[in-house]
């Protein structure tokens, strides 16, 4: 049996085995958490042949890569609000705003090249809490995660610990973003409303109260959870996969600058997979942003499959080159604090034995 298992395990990337080891007809328990202790003493023995700053898994840790992810989502977003504002209006009002260089023309000549800039503030203050809790809380979830499953658990069923670890992290970056995500949509395709963050947030709140921030957060988890699980999932197994088939020499010997390149490579990659599976929530979410008293399935119903794709191909650029760029900034900054990076993994030395893989 392990014969036929030992392939699948080592060669399909995206498998996760439905099976649990057996040995001489005695189902074994998962590992202990001895066994992820173990594991962390090791990588904090190699933090300091490295000269790490921290220990992997340590406050210190879990906090500058919260700083990474303020960085790397605060800085990316702004940087494309306006193509981001004309893929919002498109969505809205795809009968004005009928292709992405139509929707540039529209604009500029409307509001002047300033007005590709509305909505920059609430884009940066939101998304940089997004990413604090995003790339914060996807580390502790993994290394908890992982500790809870066993070391060899951990390895075997890798892709479902990437999904359900950044799953658990979106949803509470989700709740941090949602604030400024409404106030961003009002300002960027309701002409009139308010030209800034100061304006639009007393006025929402008069029209509306609390409600009016967080009544898109339902829309957002629906459009954020299973983009964030593709962008962490399909990253983790594309660097696996860059460094097994790809590359033409260990990531060990590989210098930080060429780690960084197939970190980028790795990111635009999940970054289109990314726009693909959370497009038809984002419009749902911009347009229901921009009316009073609709539902998401209101919307849902309203814009139908056709309309729910409107604005697809700038979102597939915008998103593929932000995606690649927060993995750059994200994985530079850990690079910088000199923070622990494991490899990707390998399998464990315990489970080559149970699988005859080892003499």
């Amino acid at each position: 049996m392990f014969s036929s298992i030992a392939p699948l395990a080592r060669h399909n990337p995206f498998y996760a085995p439905h099976f649990q080891l057996v040995q001489d007809g005695v189902r074994k328990r998962p590992a202990e958490p001895a066994e992820a202790s173990a594991t962390r003493r090791s990588l904090a023995a190699a933090s300091a042949d490295e000269e790490y700053s921290c220990e992997y898994g340590s406050l210190k840790f879990y906090a500058l890569c919260g700083v990474g992810g303020v960085l790397s989502c605060g800085l990316t977003h702004t940087g494309v609000v306006p193509l981001d504002l004309v893929k919002c209006r498109m969505q809205v009002d795809p009968q004005k705003y009928k292709s992405i260089f139509n929707g540039f023309s529209v604009t500029i000549k409307e509001d002047g090249v300033r007005g590709l800039a509305k909505g920059w503030a609430p884009t940066f203050i939101g998304y940089s809490m997004q990413g604090l809790c995003k790339f914060g809380f996807y580390e502790v979830f993994k290394i908890l995660y992982g500790n809870m499953l066993g070391e060899e658990n951990a390895y075997l069923w890798r892709t479902s610990l990437y999904l359900a670890a950044s799953a658990s992290a979106e949803f509470f970056a989700d709740i941090a973003l949602a604030p400024m995500e409404a106030a961003k949509v009002r300002i960027q395709t309701q002409p009139g409303y308010a030209n800034t963050l100061r304006q639009a947030l007393p006025k929402m709140f008069a029209e509306e109260g609390i409600w009016a921030f967080y009544k898109g957060v339902a829309p957002l988890w629906m459009r954020q959870i299973p983009y964030t699980m593709m962008k962490f999932a399909c990253f983790e197994r594309t660097v696996e996969a860059l460094y097994k088939y790809v590359v033409p020499k260990p990531r060990s010997e590989c210098t930080k600058g060429e780690q960084l390149v197939v970190t980028f490579v790795a990111g635009y990659i999940a970054g289109v997979f990314c726009a693909i599976v959370s497009h038809p929530a984002d419009s749902v979410v911009s347009v229901l942003n921009k009316e009073k008293g609709s539902s998401a399935s209101q919307v849902l119903m309203r814009l139908g499959f056709r309309g729910v794709w409107k604005g697809l191909f700038a979102r597939i650029i915008m998103i593929g080159t932000l995606t690649a760029l927060q993995w750059f900034i994200y994985d530079s900054v850990k690079v910088y604090f000199r923070l622990p990076r494991p490899p990707p993994p390998e399998m464990p030395e315990s489970l080559k034995k149970k699988l005859g893989l080892t003499e």
